[in-house]
């Protein structure tokens, strides 16, 4: 499978300062990449980079298998929100902002003007000029352009910036429903909560560097059991079949599966070497926990080495 997005050894440097430094990251179609990070650790020079709007100081890029600097044609299949609020001629309504947009792609029809509307709830709006818009309302109507032409990619740098939860939560749905469809979807976000629910791998920024990353989708199929003894269960459950990990965790036993299914043979497979299980559900990741722990750690080590050198 062609990689959407692939970035290699990324760097950005404006004068003394570089604001981008060996960024390297793959993003597969249907897949949500969501940069997540301080203000200021880099994420929209990552996606500026990314959509071919500034060149790098090193490193690669590659949309779709190809350079969007040596082979511009190739943002024809890019859709993108790179500055937020995303600019509309503020005399024009939403509609007609909507159908400059379509001009310009081209091969819009109507009925997708009509669609993507509707899809951003701004049907009612859509008559509205766009100087009078909330910020909410500019920032889906810019996702409104970026899907116009259903785009194999789609960038958003802070798509939900100043939104309401209902419309957060609109955002957040049409984008998992990108990527179901088949679109290679890449975000910059500070709405945590919100993009676990649906993001195949988070990248950790901070300082322009990007300090981890998470496999989302692969802790999203974890599974927990309190147990009566956990040490004992993870021994019984390692050499299960229907097992394809498995650790512990205080008194509960952490583990997935080869398919949904056999959770019901975790139960009675425990029962039968008289471990008694106590409570069993998925295993919620706490992102923001995680998020959080990760950057404390990354600068006290920062801490550290500065000191270790003065």
């Amino acid at each position: 499978m062609t990689l959407a997005i692939e970035t290699t050894e990324l760097s950005k440097r404006y004068g003394k300062k570089e604001v981008v430094s060996g960024v390297s990251f793959k993003v597969k179609p249907g897949e949500v990449y969501a940069l997540v990070g301080p203000n200021g650790a880099g994420k929209t020079t990552v996606i500026r980079l990314v959509t071919g709007l500034a060149f790098p100081t090193k490193g690669k890029v590659s949309l779709m298998g190809l350079d969007p600097h040596e082979k511009p044609m190739v943002r024809r299949k890019l859709g993108a929100v790179v500055e937020a609020p995303a600019a509309f001629y503020p005399y024009l309504s939403g509609r007609e902002n909507l159908q400059l947009h379509a001009k310009l792609a081209g091969g819009v029809s109507p009925e997708r003007i009509t669609e993507v509307l509707e899809m951003m709830g701004l049907s009612e709006a859509q008559a509205v000029k766009t100087g009078v818009y909330s910020l909410g309302m500019r920032q889906r109507l810019g996702v409104a352009a970026a899907m116009l032409t259903k785009p194999e990619v789609l960038i958003l740098d802070e798509p939900a910036s100043g939104m309401d939860p209902l419309s957060l939560h609109l955002v957040h749905s049409v984008l998992q429903n990108a990527a179901k469809e088949g679109a290679a979807v890449l975000l910059s976000t500070h709405h945590l909560d919100e993009v676990v629910a649906y993001c195949s791998s988070v990248g950790i920024m901070e300082e322009g560097r990007l300090i981890d990353e998470v496999d989302i989708a692969a802790r999203r199929e974890r599974y927990r059991a309190k147990v009566s003894d956990a040490i004992k269960a993870q021994q019984i459950l390692r050499y299960q079949e229907f097992i394809k990990q498995v650790g512990t965790r205080g008194d509960n036993v952490v583990f997935t599966l080869t398919h949904p299914y056999a959770l019901s043979n975790v139960v009675s497979c425990l029962m039968k070497q008289n471990i008694n299980v106590l409570g069993l559900g998925p295993d919620i990741f706490n992102l923001r926990a995680y998020y959080q722990d990760r950057l404390s750690g990354n600068r006290a080590d920062a801490k550290a080495d500065s000191a270790a050198v003065g």
